[in-house]
């Protein structure tokens, strides 16, 4: 199959990828030169593990290259993925589809054949109706169809998702284009991964259930952790019994600073405004949004509390600002609300992320960055532990709590425990949802 992908961003990077590793011979466009000069380099724009190597080994095959040329690369497509961005509008929390129907159009001027138009940007229900009436009005004369093919993909993991997925969802009207997606999905039908096949409202809503689902999970374990601080019980050890539960699952049940990234935030925002604008408030998707916002303050309060009840001339080391780990990406991560807050509050703020500084420095100002923990938390008055990178699980605590003024942890993700930090010589620390001490009062 020849397919062309509209859009080299995460989604459509590694989608792109991962189709040309299945055998079939792919194109990227972009209008972005400095970006496509990158990638024909054999780099990524984006850090994701294994997709250089993934990227690397295809563009040598032949089956993988990268364009701005889009009549030339839809010329002879089975598909036109469609792979753009579709950010939270300012102001009303719609998806932002201007880019959607920016490059539908372009597409439908340039279509010769037959094709199918692929959405795998992640879009409101009825989007991909729309999507085909654009192209009816542009064209009546052109034969296509239009598929609804949302992404999963785990910023981290993705390329394992793709290769490996729970499910794939394809959202189609008629058999002509059921049997082309059958074509590019063969090689995950072969293995006996479930292909989802449904209409093309049901696709888009999936992914948005989907999301928002799992933002909820988040959301009520912050919750159960709130009330676990206050009656004594441990989170991690309610989320393992809660996880054992088949019916519910372990995994969204580790209590943090609330959830981030790419899909949570505007994907919630967007259901949320799907429901009011067809009079059917989502009323827990609104809670999830409300709480997540308030989880991410109360981890300030913590800091703030584990110095003293004041932030101001002290020094705080920061480790990990990406939303997760294995990812460089910043967008709607924690860091962004708590670090802020600290600089305003007048802290002296370091910080070490073995990817997100170069994303973050922009974002970020008035911050000081390490590449070395051990430099970083030296003199400090406290450190934070904000994102679980591998790194940071097997810290010397010993070596950091003898290098720091004043030994103070707060443990945002609970990789440590209080008994672990008081035998490492810490005075003060502080978990989510579990026991804690702090420093002896000065008065």
């Amino acid at each position: 199959m020849k397919i062309a992908m509209i859009g080299t961003g995460y989604v459509g990077l590694v989608s792109g990828v991962c189709l040309s590793d299945f055998g079939h011979e792919v194109v990227c466009v972009d209008k972005d030169e400095a970006k496509l000069a990158l990638l024909r380099k054999g780099q990524t724009p984006i850090f994701e593990p294994g997709l250089d190597v993934l990227m690397a080994k295809n563009m040598a095959a032949k089956r993988l290259s990268f364009t701005n040329d889009l009549k030339d690369a839809i010329a002879g497509a089975d598909a036109v993925f469609i792979a753009v961005g579709t950010p939270s509008r300012r102001g009303d929390g719609h998806a932002d589809l201007s880019h959607v129907f920016g490059a539908v159009q372009e597409v439908a001027a340039l279509l010769s054949d037959y094709a199918v138009i692929v959405t795998k940007s992640t879009v409101p229900v009825g989007t991909n109706r729309k999507v085909a009436q654009l192209v009816k009005d542009a064209r009546p004369d052109l034969e296509f169809d239009v598929v609804s093919n949302p992404e999963f993909l785990r910023e981290g993991a993705a390329i394992e998702d793709f290769m490996r997925p729970d499910r794939v969802v394809v959202g189609v009207q008629s058999d002509r284009a059921t049997a082309v997606m059958q074509e590019i999905y063969r090689p995950l039908s072969l293995r006996d991964f479930p292909i989802v096949t449904t209409d093309l409202e049901t696709a888009e809503m999936i992914k948005y259930a989907a999301n928002a689902f799992l933002a909820t999970k988040v959301t009520f374990i912050n919750e159960i952790a709130a009330l676990c601080e206050r009656t004594g019980a441990d989170v991690k050890r309610v989320a393992e019994g809660m996880g054992l539960d088949n019916r519910i699952g372990s995994k969204f049940l580790h209590a943090g600073p609330g959830y981030g990234g790419s899909c949570f935030p505007k994907d919630t925002k967007a259901l949320a405004r799907i429901g009011q604008d067809h009079a059917v408030p989502l009323q827990i998707v609104e809670t999830v949004i409300k709480i997540n916002e308030e989880v991410k303050r109360s981890m300030i309060d913590k800091i703030v509390d584990l110095c003293d009840g004041a932030v101001q001339k002290k020094t705080i080391a920061v480790l990990g600002l990406t939303f997760k780990p294995e990812t460089d990406d910043m967008r709607d991560a924690p860091s962004l609300t708590i670090v802020p807050a600290l600089v305003g509050s007048g802290a002296n703020v370091r910080a070490v992320d073995p990817q997100g500084f170069r994303e973050a420095e922009a974002l970020l100002p008035g911050v000081t960055w390490f590449d070395d923990v051990y430099e970083a938390v030296t003199g400090a008055d406290a450190v934070v532990l904000l994102t679980e990178w591998n790194e940071f699980r097997a810290l010397d605590l010993e070596s950091i709590a003898e290098k720091m003024a004043s030994a103070r942890m707060a443990d945002l993700r609970n990789i440590y425990s209080a008994d672990r930090a008081l035998e490492a010589g810490f005075e003060g620390y502080v978990g989510v949802g579990r026991a804690g001490f702090m420093p002896p009062s000065e008065a």
